[in-house]
C-alpha cells in the first residue's frame, strides 16, 4: 500500500487529502492532483481570491464586502 498523511492506504485505493488533493494509491507510485482551479480573470482592483477548504476552490469576492462574489473569467 501506500502511505499518505500517516495513514495507509492499499493498491488502487484513491483518496481525498485534507488539503484538497485526491491521491491514488498503486504498485508503482502515489500520484495526486489538485481538486481546485485558481482565478486569474477577475477584476484584481476590487476583488480578493479567498481559499475555501470546505468546497476545495477559490472564491473571488468584493474587497469591500467580502460577501458578495466577483465575476470570474478564467481559471488554470
Amino acid at each position: 500500500g501506500c502511505i499518505l498523511d500517516g495513514k495507509l492506504y492499499p493498491f488502487g485505493d484513491t483518496a481525498r487529502t485534507h488539503n484538497c488533493f485526491r491521491c491514488s494509491c498503486s504498485q508503482n507510485d502515489l500520484r495526486c492532483c489538485s481538486l481546485f482551479h485558481t482565478p486569474i480573470g477577475y477584476d484584481k482592483e476590487k476583488c480578493t481570491v479567498v481559499f475555501n477548504k470546505k468546497s476545495c476552490n477559490y472564491d473571488v469576492v468584493q474587497k469591500s464586502d467580502p460577501s458578495e462574489e466577483c465575476l470570474v473569467y478564467s481559471r488554470v
